[in-house]
């Protein structure tokens, strides 16, 4: 008889799961857009180690790709000279295995997080280029090497431009000088010749930013250097990027021959608040009050705003299918997402599809209808 039980137990425990994330009455993402594109989802720690098991189900149940938010990036995957940290890593391609998908690993060269000690000797002096160059190809190797034949494709570089598509000054720039990108396509198609390589990068849509990208694909294909893709990272909010500058990307990216991704998917509905930092917004009620206005929940003519806009965005991404690889949001579900935080702390915040408690969101059904309807 207990025999008998436990497969009933296991049902309803399943059963419990899907209605609780809200998955058993909605199709899922990767099979609404299978002829399409890969749908795919950032996650943190918690996620693929199932920790936050709701937010797992999500991803298990509407992505087939995967890219990990924090846990490769070399402050963590190498937070000291002589120290490799691969238990996070290990555990997010694990999960990417286990469920079949596409993995991307995120991201090799990029001057934000990354400790100060990775452009400095023993002694504190900035490296030299000979120097920066051994510990670049240390690093790449030793990350993309230890997961060859395994993660899929990686961000090699990651925000290099400025707005006006010139090179950020980093360190990067200061050590090696201005082919630090070429080297590092370089050394991660010799750690694996497999791998998918990819320069990732936000507000590519400008017409600066998106020029510096042409350049770069030309410049490394000229140098017999491969580059299979350039990301677009899609923080976008309800009235940015214009479509035409949208569709610019696509087209010249289209036009020579690599891979669009939409890498970082989430729109914002607050008010911006690019022009405050810090303590502003702790110690100023009025301020708090402008910036961070849906405190108790998201009402309901901007959810249909929102949903609006997803079904706008993903009208020019099924436009242009043929040229996209990948659409990926940059998180699972509203509480985890890295809004809630940026550019200030403690806002309340609904950029993706699901909502702070699992569910899907008339975002969700506006994105599917879409798709639904461009059959």
């Amino acid at each position: 008889m207990q025999l008998q039980i436990l497969p009933l137990i296991a049902a309803l425990c399943l059963f419990l799961l899907f209605s609780v994330t809200g998955c058993s009455s909605q199709p899922a993402l990767k099979n609404v857009f299978a002829k399409d594109f890969l749908i795919g989802a950032a996650v943190n720690d918690d996620v693929v180690s199932g920790k936050d098991f709701k937010a797992a189900a999500i991803v298990e149940r509407h992505c087939n790709t995967i890219t990990p938010e924090n846990v490769m990036k070399w402050a963590l995957i190498h937070p000291e000279p002589n120290k490799y940290d691969f238990a996070a890593a290990d555990r997010f391609v694990d999960f990417g295995q286990k469920n079949k998908m596409f993995i991307v690993g995120h991201t090799l060269v990029w001057q934000n997080q990354i400790p100060a000690w990775a452009f400095k000797d023993d002694a504190g002096n900035l490296l030299s280029r000979d120097a920066m160059l051994a510990r670049m190809k240390d690093h790449i190797f030793t990350v993309v090497g230890r997961y060859k034949g395994r993660v899929n494709g990686w961000d090699v570089v990651n925000e290099a431009f400025s707005d006006e598509g010139q090179l950020r000054k980093t360190k990067w720039l200061e050590t090696v000088g201005d082919d630090f990108i070429a080297k590092a396509f370089e050394y991660a198609h010799e750690a694996d010749p497999n791998a998918e390589l990819y320069y990732n990068e936000f507000s590519n849509d400008k017409p600066a930013k998106r020029d510096a990208c042409v350049r770069l694909v030309k410049d490394l294909r000229a140098k017999g250097l491969r580059i299979d893709g350039v990301g677009i990272q899609g923080h976008w909010g309800m009235d940015y990027p214009p479509q035409e500058d949208l569709e610019a990307f696509i087209d010249a990216m289209a036009a020579l021959g690599v891979k669009v991704m939409v890498t970082e998917m989430d729109i914002d509905v607050l008010p911006s608040a690019n022009n405050y930092r810090g303590a502003d917004i702790n110690v100023r009620a009025e301020l708090q009050k402008q910036l961070n206005p849906y405190v108790n929940g998201l009402p309901d003519d901007i959810q249909k705003k929102l949903a609006d806009r997803y079904a706008e965005l993903f009208a020019i991404l099924l436009k242009h299918k043929d040229a996209i690889a990948r659409v990926t949001f940059w998180g699972v579900y509203d509480k985890t997402s890295w809004l809630n935080n940026w550019p200030v702390k403690g806002r309340t915040s609904y950029p993706l599809l699901f909502d702070r408690n699992y569910q899907p969101k008339p975002a969700f059904d506006a994105v599917v209808k879409t798709a639904r309807g461009s059959e």
